[in-house]
């Protein structure tokens, strides 16, 4: 039977916002079909960190894994979808009960509503949900919103707390169709030799 698959990816071009003062995404093409007599060929520019994307634990640690050198079955999981929308701060007390068998959370705050527009402000997470995740089980944290941690964050306590406790971070998801649930998630970040990031193609599918 065909898996019903959900894209919960932000599309990729000009008007997606990146991180104030962060390289804006662009696309082009520098060879023509035309010119070559064969082919289209494209070329791009982009952060790491635009869009729906994974935060390797380089990207604020010195000595943290870099994205080439991650898990890869952490970003192939079962996840849970838990609706805190409204939440100015998300925490344990705001999470569901945790479906067995589940190695992944996302987090659907609803805060991001306009996608061509980055955010003035998205909930707080409390960095104890990095401790919860460590003791059952679940290896990746998801968020609808550009971080896990303010913007103007410079002491990163969510990041820091789920490096802390082996834990991974994958940001800009878009669940505003989703239903809270069970689900499968595939969310593999680029092999980036020595990368602190990776956009990813993130989908959520049932059998």
């Amino acid at each position: 039977m065909a898996k019903s698959i959900i894209d919960i990816s932000m599309a990729l071009d000009s008007s997606t916002p990146e991180w104030p003062g962060d390289t804006p995404f662009s696309y082009r093409l520098s060879v023509t079909k035309e010119e070559s007599g064969s082919v289209n060929i494209g070329e791009l520019k982009s952060s790491t960190h635009i869009g729906t994307h994974i935060d390797a634990p380089f990207h604020y640690d010195e000595n943290g894994l870099k994205t080439d050198e991650l898990p890869l079955d952490v970003y192939l999981a079962t996840a849970q979808v838990m609706d805190v929308s409204d939440q100015p701060q998300v925490q344990l007390e705001n999470l569901d009960e945790l479906a067995k068998g589940v190695s992944a959370v996302l987090l659907k705050t609803a805060a991001w509503r306009d996608r061509t527009k980055f955010p003035e402000a998205w909930p707080v997470f409390d960095p104890a949900i990095a401790e919860w995740m460590k003791g059952q089980g679940v290896r990746l944290l998801g968020v609808d919103v550009p971080s896990v941690d303010p913007e103007t964050s410079k002491e990163l306590p969510m990041h820091h707390a789920m490096n802390r406790n082996q834990r991974f971070i994958l940001e800009g998801i878009v669940l505003d169709d989703v239903a809270p649930g069970i689900y499968e998630l595939a969310a593999l970040p680029l092999k980036i030799r020595g990368g602190e990031g990776s956009p990813v193609r993130a989908v959520l599918y049932k059998e």
